[in-house]
């Protein structure tokens, strides 16, 4: 049964080094895992010598044991992957607000003060800001876009509040 012990006490040690390497694993989870090897590790050291634990009943939780090992990692390439995903979410807004507002250079807008053509578009402090007028506006104030026709038979206009279009033809 030494071989066991041994064996138990080898897992606890690569279980300590693989702890030490992953620190920002949450600290429940490190303790869970050394909390079942301890208690294995005890129950072999306290059992009745003339009735001694059935081999099976020892595998068994060593399976369980690689399994909460293996669960532990897949939850830490979960926490990995949803991170990737939200810097990715993050990024992805931020082109969508630069390609919004670079879109609206030579529209007609409406804001909540001025009406104009946007004839420069730029970002400060984290936000797009177009220019109407000679004066910079954010596109968070922006209540309609038309634009302004060249090309076309009639006047598109976007209401920014209902997000629908309407299209003026020339008669």
């Amino acid at each position: 049964m030494s071989t066991v012990a041994d064996t138990i006490s080898a897992m606890q040690s690569q279980t300590a080094a693989y702890q030490q390497s992953s620190k920002d694993r949450t600290t429940g989870m490190t303790n869970d895992s050394n909390m079942f090897l301890t208690l294995m590790l005890q129950q072999l050291q306290n059992q009745d010598p003339t009735q001694p634990t059935d081999n099976t009943e020892w595998l068994s939780q060593l399976a369980q044991y690689s399994s909460l090992e293996q669960m532990t990692q897949m939850n830490k390439g979960l926490e990995d992957c949803m991170q990737y995903l939200s810097a990715l979410y993050s990024d992805m807004s931020y082109n969508s607000e630069i390609t919004q507002t670079l879109s609206m250079i030579g529209k007609e807008v409406k804001t909540t003060e001025v009406k104009g053509i946007v004839t420069e578009a730029s970002f400060k402090d984290g936000t797009g800001k177009v220019k109407v007028n000679g004066e910079y506006y954010s596109i968070a104030y922006i209540t309609s876009i038309r634009d302004t026709g060249s090309g076309s038979s009639g006047n598109t206009t976007t209401d920014s509040t209902t997000g629908s279009n309407t299209t003026k033809t020339k008669a």
